[in-house]
């Protein structure tokens, strides 16, 4: 079957791209399969799309926000009603199994149902005035286009953190899906344009970074960016757009510690850490890299973890029993196995895993095994730097303060978590770890999507997504005073 040719999207239109080029998305489980051919867009295509964008924006920022919210809240039913389909679209072109896939989806849906809700709930604040007969209150306004970068890894999870509170707020977006992953951005958009969303409120265009990507962040009339990637490609993104003073938001790259302590459920961190590690084949952001342990349970806990990853049905996440899909890409692939060729000169011991898969089914696609590294020192690169891919360093500790100690000496602060039955040890690395996350007796991934989600440090630069934090980077605030006494009234003035 031909694979389908996915055009820009461009003021309620479907157009080619004015380079004339494409290029092709495959399948990363089996390389043969064609999953659909994009658009290689270049600067003209992303001026086109700003425009349209920025024609729209004087009617729908006038849209009564519940109305804004209704749409976004019959674009979750419609989401819901294909979330079988969109889930196999969404393996097919990044990898992920079929039951992360439907996370994802859902994830979707509950974000439209989220943002769809604070369309009758943008609140301002009122406050007393220090003056008689005076009133006064702050309001949320939108701001115009806004411009997204989304990655490949979450790609529909992650556009609807983005997309749907922007649009709410009474913006418009051209969004810049990522390359390896740009399908489930069209359904996602597909459901809110027949859910009733006007012409070029939402404007796709696709192709690479230095293509579209930068022509989207340098654009003088997309005064808000909001990036999803990594640290790298996100300061670039914030040196380009402090040139012009935009409102940047990022969110970029984790090497998520857990520590566990002598008093914890083995056999629940163990589970936990499995998860963690492999889910999504290590490509989250939010991923555990890094098992910090203590090693009094070291030695039983590493061969709890070491067994089950062995065991892990690596395969086409389309398959029912698939528990860890393939690598994004070959690049990617390339990058994690070099990862575990430097742990081993670094003087690391690998434990299990390290090869790439290729035998029978596995043979076309980006597959390797599970990795678990011992003998791992806090300094070694593998313990620093992010791999995002199915490895995990294990580091042993000898104190709660020892193991915070370590947990924080990396650029990152994304996600963190501990397991232990002692509330006090809890408590004390609840408030110690930097990161933007804690999770308590549960691994570092499943932010749900009511509470802020973002990290410190290297990580990102203060804004958070998802939660009642969200609309903060999609809207400006604007206090207004009404004076009724009939007088000239000064504030701020020793009388």
């Amino acid at each position: 079957m031909e694979a389908r040719v996915y055009k820009n999207f461009i003021g309620g239109e479907f157009v080619e791209s004015s380079t004339g080029k494409t290029f092709e998305r495959r399948n990363p489980a089996d390389t043969r399969e064609v999953v659909g051919v994009f658009q290689d867009s270049g600067a003209d295509d992303v001026h086109a799309a700003v425009a349209a964008a920025k024609a729209a924006y004087p009617a729908w920022s006038q849209v009564p926000a519940p109305r804004r919210g209704e749409i976004l809240l019959k674009a979750a039913e419609i989401i819901q009603s294909r979330k079988d389909r969109y889930s196999q679209d969404l393996t097919r072109e990044m990898g992920k199994p079929l039951f992360e896939a439907g996370g994802d989806i859902v994830e979707a849906i509950g974000m439209a149902q989220y943002a769809g809700s604070e369309g009758r709930r943008m609140h301002g604040v009122t406050t007393p005035s220090e003056l008689p007969n005076k009133f006064q209150m702050s309001i949320r306004q939108p701001i115009g286009v806004v411009g997204l970068i989304t990655p490949w890894n979450f790609p529909m999870a992650i556009a609807s953190w983005k997309m749907l509170p922007a649009i709410v707020c009474g913006n418009t977006v051209v969004i810049k899906p990522g390359e390896d992953a740009s399908i489930s951005t069209y359904n996602l958009v597909e459901c809110l344009v027949e859910a009733g969303l006007p012409p070029g409120v939402v404007n796709i265009v696709t192709g690479y970074g230095p293509g579209a990507g930068q022509p989207l962040v340098e654009h003088p009339d997309v005064p808000v960016i909001s990036f999803t990637g990594s640290t790298d490609t996100g300061r670039l993104v914030y040196e380009l757009g402090a040139r012009q003073i935009k409102r940047v938001s990022l969110e970029m790259g984790g090497k998520n510690p857990l520590i566990v302590m002598p008093d914890a459920d083995l056999d629940l961190v163990m589970e936990g850490v499995v998860w963690a590690a492999f889910g999504t084949t290590g490509q989250r952001c939010t991923a555990t890299s890094r098992l910090i342990v203590h090693k009094d349970v070291a030695g039983p806990l590493v061969e709890r973890i070491v067994a089950r990853a062995q065991s892990l049905r690596v395969g086409d996440g389309l398959q029912a029993e698939t528990e860890m899909g393939p690598l994004v890409n070959e690049k990617q692939m390339k990058r994690v196995l070099g990862y575990i060729e430097l742990g081993q000169q670094e003087g690391a011991t690998m434990r299990c895993g390290g090869g790439r898969l290729t035998e029978g089914a596995l043979a076309n696609g980006h597959f390797i095994q599970p990795t678990v590294f011992t003998g791992v020192r806090p300094s070694m690169r593998i313990a620093r730097e992010e791999i995002f891919g199915p490895v995990l360093s294990v580091i042993e500790v000898g104190s709660l303060d020892e193991a915070i100690a370590v947990a924080n000496d990396v650029a990152y602060g994304l996600s963190a978590s501990i397991y232990t039955r002692d509330i006090n040890a809890a408590m004390r690395a609840m408030l110690a770890l930097q990161a933007g996350i804690v999770y308590i007796n549960a691994p570092t991934i499943g932010a749900e999507i009511h509470l802020p989600f973002g990290g410190v440090k290297a990580t990102g630069n203060g804004h958070r997504e998802a939660g009642p934090t969200m609309m903060d980077v999609f809207s400006e605030w604007k206090s207004v005073y009404i004076d009724y006494s009939g007088s000239l009234q000064r504030a701020q003035i020793d009388l």
